[in-house]
């Protein structure tokens, strides 16, 4: 039998909700939305400074704020919304009791001392080392540090997790299986386990290093094993954002797997491949062999692959099951075209997995590719195509659950309805738009790090064609466009939580905004059917474009790379 704990009976879910548990997630919450303004101010400098046109800042302080940017959105900001869906996922969705809530509280402040030490090295000058930090390039000790305790911070809320799935099993809170979304939240977890001892075994000896202990660090070994981390840490997104994906599926149209068990197996699939796509960050490396380039770009890459395929079925498939279920039975696509597109969460989740799966999927596929890589290595594509995966993708999907979580757990209204109901619309297009003219650019040759395509202060000129320069424009104008929607989100999010109407417990689920069609998200099982001729085309265009789009870059290879 469950034990007491201090909790409520959320009115909308009927879910019973740990008071420890719903304290931890606000506060997870919150300061994931303050890093996220933090770094999306970063990078709407660094897109500006990036069009030829504006070109804001000046080299070092380019370099600055590059670097903060991708600490404070790639790490900061996903990772501390991630350890709040770790506790949703477990202690609310289980009925259970968050297992010691104390240790949450420390793996929080850990959290929150390291990111804001790290902030700090880098502003102070001395740590203009980028997201990735290559050595011999030298950061200040206390963003190593900082970066450090971040880690373990984070490896403690994981364990926690686990621990609380221990206890909910133990008190039998709930039956059968864990829920699916469940079961996706433990997925990233265990690969974020593998992630930040990665990221342990370097960098502390990469904070030795810079505090004079230790007096080399190998380039080639601190790529491969930082990638263990720097790659991986983007699994763990892919995993939450697909369980976030399933999650608002439930909770909005009462929407199942088209089969609990194939679901399973993609996210398991995951586990044992998915960080190996790290590989395309090595692969023009002359320290590693050429077979273990060739099995992880090649056999490992398509079983990670096969999973997302999976996923990338059986989330529409799902929804156009559920949506048949309530009647939208006429043609192929009345369920798509009845779908609540007006509800924030619906559009930011649909905007997600699209934008996922056509720019981030396949842009992901081709660099995983080694000979394509060579393409595209070290050029705009590569950030071009995280935007899609880690911000189109990651980001939007977290940005949509947030409108169910401030009335489910913060308990307040969402303010401003329709800032909030344009809110995905603005930013999606916005960073689909910056995906698409990064990756163009890239394939160009456009250098992925350079500061100034026009090559102003260099002792020998290059001129990318005139093509590149537009992309740029283009980049720019769509990052203004992001980051608008960015803004509208950090309003919507923080005046809701500090001004929206406190929802009365027997009347919530009379509020429009946020309203529950169909059934809780902690509910299991499968559709059992695949008679879905919506979803079926939709899969087949995504199909089309994918091998279309593979023979481009094919054809892009023989002409810069003749056999003859």
């Amino acid at each position: 039998m469950a034990g007491t704990f201090a909790s409520r009976i959320c009115p909308d879910t009927g879910l019973r909700v740990d008071r420890n548990a719903e304290a931890l997630i606000k506060a997870n919450a919150v300061v994931a939305v303050v890093f996220l303004a933090i770094g999306g101010l970063f990078g709407l400098m660094v897109a500006l400074t990036r069009w030829p046109g504006v070109h804001l800042l000046p080299d070092d302080l380019f370099y600055l704020v590059l670097t903060a940017h991708g600490a404070d959105v790639l790490l900061f900001w996903i990772i501390f919304f991630e350890v709040a869906i770790l506790y949703f996922a477990s202690a609310i969705l289980l009925n259970s009791r968050l297992a010691t809530p104390r240790l949450g509280w420390l793996a929080f402040v850990l959290m929150l001392i390291g990111a804001i030490m790290a902030n700090v090295a880098v502003l102070q000058g001395e740590s203009s080392v980028m997201f990735t930090s290559y050595v011999p390039m030298k950061a200040a000790p206390h963003f190593y540090l900082g970066l450090i305790l971040f880690a373990v911070g984070t490896l403690i809320a994981c364990f926690i997790f686990f621990g609380t799935l221990v206890v909910a099993r133990a008190e039998k809170t709930y039956e059968g299986s864990i829920p699916l979304v469940t079961f996706g939240a433990l997925t990233a977890a265990i690969i974020a386990v593998f992630t930040l001892a990665s990221g342990a075994i370097i960098l502390i000896p990469t904070f030795l290093w810079s505090i004079g202990l230790i007096s080399n660090i190998d380039p080639v070994m601190y790529k491969v094993i930082w990638w263990g981390m720097g790659h991986s840490s983007q699994q763990i997104n892919v995993s939450a954002h697909v369980a976030v994906w399933y999650a608002i599926a439930a909770m909005l149209l009462g929407a199942k797997p088209l089969s609990e068990k194939v679901s399973r197996t993609a996210f398991l699939l995951y586990i044992l491949f998915l960080q190996l796509a790290s590989a395309h960050h090595l692969l023009v490396e002359p320290g590693i062999s050429s077979s273990w380039k060739i099995f992880n770009t090649s056999y490992a890459i398509y079983l990670a692959v096969l999973g997302s395929m999976i996923h990338g079925m059986s989330v529409p498939g799902a929804i156009e099951a559920a949506q048949r279920r309530r009647g939208f039975t006429r043609g192929a696509f009345e369920w798509l075209r009845k779908a609540p597109w007006g509800n924030p969460a619906f559009s930011g989740m649909a905007l997600s997995f699209v934008m996922f799966g056509f720019l981030g999927g396949i842009s992901g596929v081709v660099l995983g590719t080694e000979q394509l890589n060579l393409l595209m290595h070290n050029t705009l594509y590569v950030p071009g195509h995280f935007h899609a995966t880690v911000v189109a993708g990651t980001t939007l999907a977290f940005m949509a659950i947030t409108y169910l979580v401030i009335p489910l757990i913060f308990r307040r209204d969402v303010i401003l309805p329709t800032v909030a109901k344009l809110q995905p619309y603005v930013f999606g297009i916005g960073v689909g738009g910056i995906s698409l003219f990064m990756m163009g650019a890239g394939t160009l040759g456009v250098a992925r790090r350079h500061w100034d395509i026009t090559f102003s202060d260099a002792t020998m000129t290059f001129d990318y064609p005139g093509t590149a320069f537009l992309m740029m424009g283009l980049n720019g104008v769509f990052a203004l466009l992001a980051a608008l929607g960015g803004l509208m989100y950090v309003v919507v999010v923080v005046g809701s939580i500090l001004f929206g109407k406190r929802r009365d417990e027997t009347a919530a689920k009379e509020r429009p905004v946020v309203a529950l069609g169909g059934g809780a998200v902690a509910a299991y099982g499968s559709e059992g059917t695949i008679k879905l001729p919506g979803t079926i085309t939709l899969v087949a265009v995504f199909f089309t474009v994918f091998v279309l789009y593979y023979f481009v870059n094919w054809k892009f290879l023989s002409e810069v790379w003749p056999l003859s």
